[in-house]
Formats: structure tokens, sequence, C-alpha cells
């Protein structure tokens, strides 16, 4: 069984990606003197060093990495190295132009970035596992390893390649897949349009049409892409398990919405020996602290609900998106600080020492441009001390009050053309059912719809358009054993291959949530439609309506106008031990918060102490028995949290603690932690 934890790492990780080859080394003995004085525990280092590592075909120069892996060991730094497969060097692509990928346009990329790969390039593969197999043989038992650190950021930039090898290799894909071209035409449907298949030959990648392709083919295709990608992961994670073992092998994900939505994580969880996550605060107009959580929440639940690690986020602004604002003061410690409390062991960064050249020089760092003289640089050793004092909660996990379910396989069906209404949007519902429960104080794990759901009361379905006959199966043994389930419109519509279910919507819930829904009638843009429900109450939604036909289902919200007016809008459908609750429009933040309410009630989930709504409070537990409670003040106000009793703040800067008792006083922006008696 692989090591799960950095090798002789023994304290929550604290640093960042290194890239010392951007600097003379003279450089070099100063960066490890500052990371001694911040508190750093480990670097990522050689993420994009292929071409100065192998400058040219199997010749290769590792005399700077020795240097460099010798001093940070001999300063007590832990090392996860990177291979460097994310960027081929010049000379690579010069000998093979085709492993450049192709858009669906017919557009080859050119060099000059990264990330530019056709993954079904046997030139590719072979290139990649050289570097790796070299990189094991000379490191894998350095003193200073700590973790391996496969390509980077798999699915980003680009996740698909539409060229003549990939067609090859989809064939290839759908024969171990399906077995038989006639097994792909039922799976495709190709019955319509006449676009049926005599033989593998005869497809190809869904490029671009005259019109809207095959949905069933293009989700296939996404499948296939994830798949391929994955595949050169597990060759190269398989080469560092034979040559070094030992040692954990990791690569960064991006499970955010916001950030990559090619990659299915579910599978990805289960191929890395440690889950790690990359995160960076959206400029959007959300309230970013909740992405946040979200994104630490869904990464935990990739893990299994086992501890991972933040690999990368920012000290402070980015450089990509249209607006780049820094963050305030107390931010970076409070963002980290979130991540942890949500089962991350310990905060890394991009990237150490801040680049002069390049795409990302106006990307913070931990040492910035300014140097030491800065607030970033003193924030920077503030979040080291802290660290060391929280060093006790290694190996705690994360403790959840409910869930909510999510398919990677979902969202891509729904993304694609020609649904009823380009406005529902599944990320959408993610985030507003998830911003509903935080707001309530909950902690929220995700799971596969097809998982083991029994150890939660309470089970949200924010948007599933696609799922499976056993999925369905398992929402409905979940209820009838007591489970209390939220679900939101067009969820259960389609199977696997994107086919109708058979009969009447919503296919795969209808038995779980008692209804029938005749038709989908969305509401054009600014339309909106009142619900009226128990006691005079009234909701607002938008985008969404449906003609609603309870099937042992009662009408608890119905529509007081719009095309649905006077039918269901809201229902709930009591079934074996448990009660089944649907939402047939998109409600508004209050809206919505009313349903999850009433769900609550059933579930028995206790409302949580009366706290302001940027006061996040979350639980780690150890196997020990210790319990660990974070409290996160986002907002502009001092706040005070409830105690069950009484336990020492870790992170108020006395030696050993300081004891607390009944209530913990949070100051506005700050972060406290308690260890709670027993």
């Amino acid at each position: 069984m692989p090591q799960t934890t950095p090798k002789g790492l023994q304290r929550l990780a604290f640093g960042g990606d290194y890239n010392p080859e951007q600097w003379p080394e003279s450089v070099w003995q100063e960066d490890v003197r500052l990371m001694r004085e911040a508190g750093v525990t480990m670097v990522s280092v050689g993420i994009f060093s292929w071409a100065l590592l192998e400058p040219e075909h199997g010749r290769y120069d590792f005399g700077w990495l020795d240097r460099l892996l010798d001093l940070l060991h001999t300063h007590g730094i832990r090392v996860d190295l990177g291979t460097p497969t994310v960027a081929p060097p010049a000379w690579f692509y010069r000998a093979h132009p085709e492993a450049l990928p192709v858009t669906a346009e017919g557009v080859r990329y050119s060099y000059g970035s990264r990330g530019a790969i056709c993954h079904s390039s046997p030139a590719y593969r072979t290139a990649a596992a050289g570097i790796t197999t070299e990189l094991a043989r000379r490191y894998g038992s350095h003193p200073a390893l700590a973790l391996w650190h496969v390509h980077n950021e798999y699915g980003v930039p680009v996740s698909a390649c539409y060229c003549d090898g990939c067609a090859a290799h989809f064939r290839r894909w759908l024969h171990e897949t399906y077995g038989s071209v006639e097994a792909v035409n039922e799976a495709w449907g190709t019955a319509f349009w006449g676009q049926r298949y005599g033989s593998y030959e005869e497809i190809d990648p869904p490029r671009v049409t005259p019109t809207v392709g095959n949905p069933a083919q293009q989700l296939d295709y996404r499948r296939f892409a994830d798949a391929t990608i994955r595949e050169n992961f597990r060759s190269e994670r398989d080469i560092l398990h034979e040559l070094a073992p030992g040692t954990p092998v990791t690569t960064n994900f991006m499970t955010a919405l916001s950030q990559c939505d090619s990659i299915d994580y579910w599978a990805w969880g289960r191929e890395v020996d440690l889950v790690t996550n990359d995160h960076y605060l959206m400029t959007d107009g959300r309230r970013t602290h909740v992405n946040l959580a979200m994104a630490a929440d869904l990464t935990r639940s990739v893990a299994g609900g086992a501890p991972w690690l933040l690999l990368e986020h920012s000290t402070s602004g980015v450089n990509w998106q249209a607006r780049n604002p820094a963050k305030r003061p107390g931010e970076m410690a409070r963002n980290s600080l979130a991540h942890v409390a949500r089962g991350s062991e310990g905060a890394m960064f991009f990237q150490w020492r801040q680049s002069r050249r390049g795409a990302e020089k106006f990307h913070s760092a931990m040492v910035p441009h300014g140097g030491t003289d800065t607030r970033v640089w003193r924030e920077v050793v503030a979040l080291g001390a802290g660290l060391e004092a929280l060093e006790e909660v290694r190996g705690s996990r994360t403790v959840p009050d409910v869930a909510m379910l999510w398919d990677w396989h979902s969202w891509w069906a729904q993304s694609l053309e020609w649904r009823p209404n380009e406005a529902h949007d599944a990320r959408e519902r993610a985030d507003s059912f998830y911003e509903t429960l935080y707001d309530r104080h909950l902690t929220v794990d995700f799971a596969h719809p097809e998982a083991d759901l029994s150890a939660y009361p309470l089970v949200v379905v924010p948007a599933l358009y696609l799922m499976t006959e056993a999925a369905g199966q398992n929402l409905r043994e979940y209820v009838e054993n007591g489970g209390t389930l939220v679900v939101s419109y067009f969820s259960g519509i389609v199977d696997e291959h994107d086919a109708v279910h058979p009969g009447a919507y919503p296919g795969a819930l209808r038995d779980v949530l008692g209804l029938t829904v005749e038709e989908w009638s969305p509401l054009l843009d600014e339309q909106r439609v009142r619900i009226e429900g128990p006691d005079g109450a009234s909701l607002t939604g938008d985008v969404w309506t449906e003609f609603v036909r309870p099937r042992g289902a009662e009408t608890v919200w119905s529509y007081a106008d719009g095309p649905a007016a006077g039918g269901p809008a809201v229902t709930r459908h009591r079934l074996g031990r448990g009660t089944a609750w649907y939402v047939s429009t998109r409600l508004d933040a209050a809206s919505a918060d009313a349903i999850v309410a009433a769900a609550c009630e059933d579930a028995g989930v206790a409302a949580r102490a009366a706290l302001p709504r940027d006061v996040e409070v979350v639980r780690r537990a150890g196997d020990d028995g210790r319990q660990y409670l974070f409290a996160l003040n986002h907002s502009t106000e001092d706040a005070e949290v409830p105690l069950d009793g009484s336990g020492t703040e870790l992170l108020g800067g006395t030696a050993g603690g300081t004891p607390v008792d009944g209530k913990l006083t949070v100051p506005a922006g700050a972060v406290r932690v308690v260890r709670l008696d027993a």
C-alpha cells in the first residue's frame, strides 16, 4: 500500500512552488534563509523544468537540481518533486509537431505556452515516460524527497484534441468500451438523423458540423479525453511506484467548479496516493470565501473524507482574470486556514518568489517583488507560525453535517447544445444550494449519485440531469431507509448515454419523488413567478417552471402565477421512513432557504446557534477523540461563537494556548482554532 502522506513531513505543509532556475544560484542561499524565517516545511520543485533537465533528446543535466535538493535537505525543507511533463521542450515539438493538439475546428496549436499536448501522441507518452524514469532513478532515494508531483493541473488549458491520431485512439476506446459497432450505434441513438455507422473506421471525433452534432457522441468524447489523460498519469505514476517505492504520488487537481470542467475527479481521486488541489479566488462578484469552502469540501469528498493537501493558492492577487484585486489584510491567512478547517494538511502557494519575467510576473508570491519589507511577507511569516501552532490537528478529519450529490458526467451532458433553457446552469444550481447550506452553518460532503449515503440525514441534489438507474434506485433506498432528499428541477432526465428514461419525467426519480412532470415551461429572461405556501408564505422563482402531477406526493407550495399557475411548485413525498422534496423552479437564495429549512426539520438536522452570516464554524475530529473547532470571521464586525463547554484556543499567541469557556470571541477578519475539552 503506497504511503498517503508526504514522506518525512512532521508538520503541516507550508511553502510553495519554488522555481530557482529563474534566478542565479547566488539567490538560493537567501531563499533558504527566508524559508527558515517563514517556517516553510515543503516546496514544489521542477514542475516546468524539462527543457533544463533534458536540453536535447537523451542528454540530461541534473547538476543544478542535485545542488538544489541537497541545499533544501540541509536546511530541513522537504521536496515535492515534479515530473515536468506539462511543458515538453522545443526540441521535442520540432521532432514531433504532431504532438501539438488540434481543435475541433481543425486548427493545430503552436508551441510557446504550457499544456499544449495531444495526450494520444505515442511520441509524447514515450518522452514523458523517459524523463520520469530518469528522475525516479536519480532522486527516488534522495533524503529530501517527500512527494512526487506528476504533470500540472491536468485538463487545463487543453483537455481534448481532435487530430487523426486521437480519432484512431477514440475508435480503439469505443471498441474496448462497447465491444461492437452495433453497440455504439445503440448507445448513441444513431437511427436519429441517419447517423448509423457500419464500421469503427467511419467514426471520427465530434468535430465542427453544420448544426448540432450527436450529443451522446460528444459526451463519450469527453469521457474518452478524460480517460486518455488519466492513462498518461497512470503511466508516470506506475514508473514512480516501481522505481521509487515508499514515496506517495499525486497530481494537483482543480476541483472548484469555477476552475475546471473537463476532469472526472471521482475517477481521479482513486488514482492518486494523496489528493491535492489548487484553488484561486474568482473575482466574479460572488462571495469568494463561499466558493473556497465549496472547493475545499469537494476536494475532501474526492479524497473519501481523508486529509488532503492544498498544493497551490495565492498570497494576494492573481494575474489572469479581467480584474485582479489584492487580498485584504488578514485574508491570506483566513483563506489558508479555511482550507485547513475543511481537511487540508497545510497551505501551499504559487509561488515562492515572484517572477520577473514571463506570463505570471504579476501573480503574487510569498516573496513579492518588494521583498521582505512588505505586508505580504509579514503575513507569510505570521501564517507560518500559525500553522506550526496547529501541528496537532494533522491526521484529524473534518466532520460533515449533510451531503450534496455531484457528477461531472451529468454536468458534461447538461452543458451540451439544445437544452430547454440555456439559462439553467448546473454549476449555478450547485453554487446556490451550497451557499444556502453554508449560510445555515452546515458542513457539506459531496457524494457520487451511486455512493453510500446512509451516514447523511439530508442529501441535496442541485442538478443531476444525467442519472443512471442504479443512482435512482440508490436514492429511493436512501429515502425508504429514513433519509431526507431535496431534488431540484431537470434532474433524473436521461441515462448514461443521454437517452431519455422511458416514460414520464423525471425518469429515474419518479418513484422516489412520487410525481410525474408532464411538460417543462422554461421562463423568458427577466420573467419571474410567485409561489405561495403554508401560512401565506411567498417565494420567488425564475428560469424554469413545470407542470407537475403528484402521484403520492403532497403539494407544499403552488404556483400563484406564470405558465403553471395553480399547479404544484414544491412537493413533499413520504416514502418508507424518509421524505423526498422536489423543487420545480429556480429559487432565489431566500426562497431556497425556506425549502432547505423545512427539509432540515424533516431530517432532524439541528439549527446552529445564531451566528452572523459570514462567520464560518467547522470541526475536525481525530482518531484519539480530540476535536477542534475552527471559527473564521469573514465579516467586518467582531463575532462571538458559542462553545459547548471549554477548550484551548491554539492561535492566541500564548505558549500552550489560551483557555476559553462558553464562548469564543473572533475579531473581524480573524481566525480562531479551539481544541475542545473532552
